[in-house]
C-alpha cells in the first residue's frame, strides 16, 4: 500500500468517526478539524450559527481557577472534548470569566488547518512499511480486527496506522456509539462564542507539534497504549460517564481518576508524553503570558488540570498560584 493510499484511508476513517473533532485526553486535539480532506476540497458549508452558552449545570458546575497579578488575570478551565448533546456544564462564573477575557486559549493554535492535519498525520501517524498486523500477537490482531469491524471498517483501513494513532480511533468508537459527540464538546461552543465576540484565539501547540510529541513514544510504549484501549473498549463509555458526572459536579477526585486511568495506569511513558511534558510547556507559556497584561481565558482538557503534574502544580513550582473559584 502506498503512503498516499494509506493517508487517504486514514483521513477517511477520521472523517467518518471523528466528525471533525476528537477526544483529546487525553486530548488528542489534532482532530479538531472540520472533516479531513482526503483527495479534494469539499463544497463550502454554510456558516455555522453562533453557539449559545451551555445549559446550566447543577450547583457550581465544572471547576474554574484564576491567577492574578498586578495587571493580568488568567482563568483556567478544564474541558471535556466529547459530550452528549445537551449536557449541562454552563455556569455564571465560567460565563463571566469568559466574557471578561480578550484572549481565549485552546490546546491547538490551528485546529481548522486541513493541510496541516494531513501533513502531520502523514508524518507522525502512519507507518505503512510496518503495519499494525506485524506488531501484534495473533490474539491481539484478532481483537483489533473485531473492534475495527464493529466500527464498520475493514481492518485494512487501519493497518497502516502507527499503534498510538490507531489507539485513538479504538478509544473514540465506543464513546461515539454511546452518544458522545465531538461537536457537542466544550471547545466548539467556546470557539464559536469567542469568534462571535471578536476575541483573539490562541493555542499552546500547533497540530504538528502536538502530533510529533505524541508520536515520540517508544515502539513498546505505542503497542502498550493500543493494547490498553483494546482491553478497555467495552468499558470506555462507562468510564467517561463517571468522568463527566464528576466534572459537571466539580469533583476533582473523579477527574483525577479518569486522567490516571488514561495515563499513568497505562504506563509512566504515556503519562509523561501525553500529560506531564505538555503541561510543563504550557506552564511556561502561561508564565510568559502573565508577564504581559490583560485577561485571558484558557480552556484545555480537564485531565491537564488535576494530579501531581497538573498545570497548576507546575505553575506553583514557579511561584505562580492558581486559586479555585
Amino acid at each position: 500500500m502506498t503512503t498516499s493510499t494509506a493517508l487517504g484511508r486514514a483521513a477517511s476513517c477520521l472523517e467518518r468517526f471523528a466528525g471533525g473533532l476528537c477526544l483529546t485526553l487525553v486530548a488528542s486535539a489534532f482532530l479538531h478539524v472540520a472533516g479531513a480532506q482526503a483527495q479534494e476540497a469539499p463544497a463550502a458549508a454554510p456558516a455555522a450559527a453562533v453557539a449559545a452558552p451551555a445549559p446550566r449545570a447543577a450547583g457550581d458546575g465544572p471547576p474554574l481557577w484564576v491567577i492574578r497579578d498586578a495587571d493580568s488575570t488568567v482563568y483556567l478551565f478544564g474541558t471535556i472534548h466529547l459530550l452528549r448533546p445537551g449536557t449541562a456544564w454552563g455556569s455564571d462564573k465560567v460565563d463571566a470569566a469568559f466574557d471578561s477575557a480578550s484572549e481565549v486559549w485552546f490546546e491547538l493554535s490551528n485546529p481548522d488547518d486541513q493541510t496541516a492535519m494531513m501533513t502531520a498525520m502523514r508524518d507522525h501517524g502512519l507507518s505503512p512499511d510496518r503495519p499494525l498486523s506485524s506488531r501484534l500477537t495473533p490474539e491481539e490482531k484478532a481483537r483489533l480486527d473485531a473492534t475495527v469491524r464493529s466500527m464498520g471498517m475493514d481492518p485494512a483501513q487501519i493497518d497502516p496506522m502507527r499503534p498510538w494513532f490507531a489507539a485513538m480511533m479504538v478509544a473514540m468508537t465506543p464513546l461515539t456509539t454511546a452518544g458522545y459527540d465531538p461537536t457537542a464538546g466544550v471547545e466548539p461552543n467556546l470557539r464559536s462564542r469567542a469568534l462571535a465576540a471578536g476575541k483573539t484565539l490562541r493555542g499552546f501547540e500547533t497540530m504538528d507539534q502536538q502530533m510529533a510529541g505524541l508520536a515520540s513514544m517508544s515502539e513498546d510504549g505505542e503497542t502498550t497504549y493500543l493494547r490498553h484501549y483494546l482491553a478497555t473498549h467495552d468499558t470506555a463509555a462507562q468510564q467517561l460517564d463517571r468522568a463527566v458526572a464528576g466534572w459537571t459536579a466539580g469533583d476533582l477526585d473523579a477527574m483525577a481518576v479518569y486522567a490516571r486511568n488514561n495515563g499513568r495506569d497505562i504506563s509512566d511513558e504515556a503519562h509523561e508524553i501525553f500529560m506531564a511534558r505538555r503541561n510543563a510547556d504550557w506552564a511556561g507559556q502561561i508564565e510568559t503570558l502573565l508577564a504581559g497584561s490583560g485577561t485571558a481565558f484558557i480552556a484545555v482538557g480537564s485531565a491537564h488540570l488535576v494530579g501531581e503534574d497538573s498545570v497548576q502544580a507546575l505553575l506553583a513550582e514557579k511561584g505562580i498560584h492558581a486559586v479555585r473559584q
